[in-house]
């Protein structure tokens, strides 16, 4: 495994981390979340992502099953806060309140004292940004989070935060989570400058687009019991199977097989050979898939080979000059 540093922080993480959205909780029984986390570990894998919010915390509960009796100095463990966890009026949003009270529910599904990353899952435009940032700040003096982040910010409101984090006297986010595969470069002309100007790295989730990229739904056709053909979790990857998208992976598989790489490990591969990449998150429901995407951090992208890639897969355009 190779670790990189995340943002302006001291801290090292693993080029690939064990995500939980949609798996873990959900599609995945606790006796399989434990031997794919357990796995992950013995590659290397330190840093673990999750959610308040997948699966109503259930998520959480399962990763804090699987990683009992594993020193907590060998994980960096994240978690987020944004999205509804109930029904009252501030079981929401990045109040101080919320903030708060999300995150020590968060310890207890955990099975922890404290978390090493909380992200802001989205931005919060009803929420003074002071308020975001002192309530994380407040945190990390009282030891429970160690570091935070965003999730899905504009380069806008990450440029917000760090000169606000500057006014206050308080830590500076070190991370944005966004989506980033070959199939959605969005964050490319904005985010990453910022980012990479105000000292975040991109944590980035998708980065197989769903699975589309290992040429599992070619054709644009979920195979019956995949993700794809499931209604609600499938909702996530429909602009993946368009067919203009579909042309691009078909593009993409043969290129890989010229390149005697399985697609899988290229495209994150590819991912984690871009400005500002600390580290890219993958799901699994099987031990194999777990071993699949941890030999990705092996391969490399020549520039003839990330020429042609780029070729299939176009750069958004930069943005106009102020």
């Amino acid at each position: 495994m190779k670790y990189r540093r995340l943002g302006s922080s001291g801290v090292r993480v693993s080029e690939v981390a064990l995500g939980s959205w949609l798996t873990f909780g959900s599609s995945v029984e606790q006796a399989t979340t434990t031997r794919c986390t357990r796995r992950a570990l013995e590659l290397g894998v330190n840093f673990v992502d999750t959610a308040d919010v997948y699966m109503r915390g259930e998520a959480e509960r399962h990763l804090g099953l699987a990683l009992e009796g594993v020193p907590r100095r060998s994980l960096f463990l994240a978690t987020k806060v944004f999205w509804p966890t109930g029904e009252g009026p501030n079981d929401r949003g990045l109040s101080r309140k919320h903030v708060f009270e999300a995150l020590h529910e968060s310890l207890a599904n955990l099975r922890t004292d404290y978390v090493d990353l909380l992200q802001c899952h989205r931005y919060d435009p009803e929420t003074p940004l002071p308020e975001v940032v002192r309530a994380m700040d407040d945190l990390i003096r009282q030891g429970k989070v160690l570091y935070w982040g965003v999730s899905c910010w504009t380069g806008a409101q990450i440029a917000d935060a760090c000169r606000t984090a500057d006014l206050l006297g308080a830590p500076r986010p070190v991370s944005n989570q966004p989506p980033y595969s070959l199939l959605d470069r969005a964050i490319e002309p904005e985010v990453v400058p910022v980012s990479l100007r105000e000292g975040l790295s991109q944590v980035v989730f998708s980065p197989l687009a769903q699975g589309v990229l290992t040429g599992k739904y070619r054709g644009g056709k979920p195979p019956a019991g995949s993700r794809g053909a499931d209604e609600k979790r499938g909702v996530w990857m429909k602009k993946h199977l368009a067919p203009e998208a579909t042309r691009k992976v078909e593009e993409f598989l043969r290129l890989a097989g010229e390149a005697g790489v399985p697609p899988a490990r290229l495209a994150l591969a590819w991912v984690l050979s871009r400005p500002g990449v600390a580290s890219a998150i993958f799901g699994a429901t099987r031990v194999e898939q777990v071993e699949e995407n941890v030999a990705a951090v092996e391969v490399g992208v020549p520039p003839d080979l990330a020429a042609r890639l780029d070729g299939i897969f176009p750069p958004p355009p930069a943005p106009p000059a102020p």
